[in-house]
């Protein structure tokens, strides 16, 4: 359960933020990448306050992964955390959608990257690239910030927010800096199911990318910090 609802208020308030930028007739609207990131950190901030005490606030599965990896966590723990989050991740754009309803008919546009990820270029593979490399530097920071037990407190909140916050001005650019599977297949899964006016494709065929990506990238941070 704290999986479920860190998770849940993680995207909703993340692509609540999102959603508040490019939805017309927000009073947020045309607010731009600055408030974006520093919405998602915000998000991330309130997500695990609310879950470190429950579930040690994981929220995504790349982290679960890796710190079961790194045996700072039961393996067998694993897939029921992963589907959790998955699970959070759909309740939380259902919340975000419900709260953004009437602007989502006001928007002709195509209204996926509230909800999910894309490539800012289509190139699966470059786009696969940054998606390694800022998990990379998302998961050796949360390894140098949490505690022995690999819990995230509500103390490590804040740097962990701030890490999300660097990696959102520094390489969000290319991709939308995914870093967490559960927070881009549940928001796409979800796009797909919610009866949205004029929305476009789901885009399923770059689903894998966010994927596979912050799963490898958490994987090989694992591997050169246990190399320290």
């Amino acid at each position: 359960m704290g999986e479920v609802i860190g998770t849940a208020l993680l995207i909703t308030l993340g692509n609540g933020v999102v959603a508040n930028v490019v939805l017309k007739k927000t009073y947020g609207n045309s607010g731009g990448w600055i408030v974006i990131t520093l919405g998602w950190a915000m998000a991330v901030f309130i997500g695990v306050i609310v879950s470190a005490s429950a579930s040690g606030a994981h929220l995504n599965p790349a982290v679960t992964v890796a710190l079961a990896m790194a045996g700072k966590f039961d393996w067998d723990k694993v897939p029921l955390y992963m589907l959790a989050q998955l699970l959070g991740a759909c309740i939380g754009s259902l919340l975000m959608w419900l709260s953004y309803r009437k602007h989502f008919d006001a928007t002709e546009e195509d209204h996926l990257g509230i909800f999910c990820t894309r490539g800012a270029i289509a190139s699966p593979f470059n786009n696969l690239v940054t998606e390694i490399i800022a998990s990379f530097v998302f998961m050796m920071a949360v390894f140098s910030i949490v505690s022995p037990e690999a819990k995230i407190g509500s103390i490590d909140a804040l740097p962990v927010s701030l890490v999300v916050l660097a990696i959102g001005l520094s390489l969000g650019g290319p991709t939308g800096y995914a870093i967490n599977p559960a927070r881009d297949l549940g928001p796409r899964i979800m796009h797909a199911i919610l009866p949205i006016k004029g929305k476009g494709s789901s885009n399923w065929k770059y689903a894998w990318v966010p994927i596979v990506g912050p799963i490898i990238g958490a994987s090989l941070a694992v591997l050169v910090f246990q190399a320290f």
